[in-house]
């Protein structure tokens, strides 16, 4: 178990007497396989999406949703293999190349709620998520376009 694992506590997991501790999120909602749909189904909207599409790989879509589904695979309790590959998530530094405003941060959030819905999972665990997701997205607001002339 990492650091990050060890730091985060424990998520309860659902059996037929109730709730009991010791699962991850990522155990409860079945694992990679989980991840890697969530994340192509997100991906899907993306590229629908003139606003969103330009922030990501044209070229390299499978490599960006290996990114996306690892990363978030780790973060709800996975295995570590995001980190190995790559190093520390260090997200603010991976998207300071790009203009995220509020309209890109609520589409960001829009698309992966969206391709949550669809997804058959608890509500603590949709909400658990959904938390997740909305935090992260506002900390990568890095322009305002409300001072633009």
């Amino acid at each position: 178990m990492n650091e990050q694992q060890k730091s985060r506590p424990m998520q309860p997991r659902m059996s037929a007497g109730g709730p009991t501790v010791g699962h991850t999120i990522f155990d409860l909602v079945g694992g990679m396989e989980f991840f890697t749909l969530l994340v192509h189904r997100f991906y899907d909207r993306v590229w629908q999406d003139e606003v969103m599409r330009p922030m990501y790989p044209q070229d390299d879509r499978e490599g960006a949703e290996w990114r996306l589904a690892f990363f978030l695979a780790q973060y709800f309790g996975g295995p570590t293999t995001y980190s190995q590959e790559r190093g520390h998530p260090r997200l603010r530094m991976r998207h300071v190349g790009f203009e995220i405003d509020l309209d890109a941060r609520d589409r960001w959030v829009q698309h992966m709620t969206a391709s949550l819905d669809e997804s058959d999972v608890a509500p603590i665990i949709h909400g658990e998520m959904l938390d997740y997701f909305e935090r992260a997205a506002t900390a990568m607001i890095n322009h305002n376009t409300a001072f633009r002339g």
